[in-house]
């Protein structure tokens, strides 16, 4: 048994439906309590999360949890938040958790082993089904939410294998292009070698706020040498409440768009497109380009016909190119792979 630290931290933000089903399955972690250490940020929540985090805390006071709540005034976004909790964060390991995901009894117990089989995983994706509220134990759940990111020559990116159903043909670990965010496991020091002068010394681009910084991370992680490794050994639970990068074609694509709203829409198509500018080789761009254009045409097509309001997107994609520019030179510099081992991602 591994006597490492991990750290499991929780940004929330109005999650009273989802957090008690979320904190009951950290209680109910196989791996010594004593080695666990939960940080919970709440984001200026409005409806009951508060309270019922105080429910928890004074429930769990005889265990041997190490146990920090924060409240902030503001509403941080999610990984700024996430960031904002490593500042009491000691673990090794630190546990990126989201309050609609539900952990395996041995979730971390499981992650610990496989990264401390190899030094240089930066980050452990789980394989995590779906399930809808509210969690009921003991129930076999068959559809697959994510088993982590794929990129794809155009730079569609997608989450594999969301919607399958389980029938063993993702039981084998591998690595991957990179994890995905409800659940993501890091080794704190590959958190720490992400950290860019460019971006005040912080470890997640804070101009994002919401959206594609989960993607932003892994992905710059990857370049820095760090193994993205998929773990089926690894299981969550996600209600999942928006769909993001689901292949299907355009049907699927149209109708999955319709159901989020129009300034998450904006969001993820501004923040994946900063994303590729700061992190995606020059020449594989070049070496890929006619891929890249005609995805574009097709959106910005489809934009024009339904989705006007993105176009005002690239005035701000625009106005924070310079400062993006900065920080991919930083990345680049920093690289410790080349653009013919990224190429072995790109589908």
């Amino acid at each position: 048994m591994s006597n490492s630290i991990v750290t499991i931290n929780l940004v929330v933000y109005n999650g009273g439906k989802d957090i008690r089903q979320c904190l009951d399955s950290v209680l109910a972690q196989t791996h010594p309590h004593e080695l666990i250490e939960v940080n919970i940020l709440d984001n200026a929540s409005t409806d009951d999360t508060v309270q019922k985090i105080n429910n928890w805390k004074l429930e769990i006071v005889n265990r041997k949890f190490k146990f920090n709540f924060i409240q902030s005034k503001k509403n941080l976004g999610m990984w700024p938040g996430q960031e904002e909790l490593l500042k009491y964060s000691h673990g090794e390991y630190v546990v990126a958790l989201s309050v609609d995901v539900v952990l395996d009894k041995d979730f971390i117990k499981n992650a610990v082993e496989i990264m401390e089989q190899d030094e240089t995983i930066g980050g452990l994706q789980a394989k995590v089904y779906k399930y809808e509220f509210p969690f009921i134990q003991n129930t076999k759940y068959e559809t697959l939410d994510t088993i982590g990111f794929e990129i794809f020559r155009s730079r569609r990116i997608v989450n594999i294998a969301h919607g399958e159903i389980d029938r063993g043909q993702y039981n084998s670990q591998r690595e991957i292009f990179a994890t995905e965010g409800a659940v993501p496991i890091y080794r704190r020091s590959a958190l720490e070698d992400c950290r860019l002068k460019n971006q005040n010394n912080k470890i997640v681009d804070h101009d994002y706020f919401w959206y594609g910084d989960d993607l932003d991370l892994p992905w710059r992680m990857r370049i820095f040498g760090w193994k993205q490794v998929y773990a089926p050994s690894v299981i969550a639970y996600h209600d999942r409440k928006t769909t993001k990068g689901v292949a299907g074609g355009w049907k699927k694509f149209i109708k999955i768009r319709k159901a989020v709203p129009m300034f998450k829409r904006r969001l993820d198509w501004r923040n994946t497109t900063i994303t590729i500018i700061k992190n995606d080789f020059a020449v594989n761009l070049w070496r890929d380009w006619p891929y890249i254009f005609w995805r574009q045409i097709r959106l910005w097509a489809y934009f024009l016909l339904f989705e006007p309001p993105m176009f005002l997107e690239i005035f701000k994609v625009a106005k924070m190119l310079p400062t993006m520019l900065k920080r991919r030179k930083e990345i680049m510099q920093k690289a410790r792979i080349t653009a013919k081992d990224f190429r072995q991602w790109i589908r």
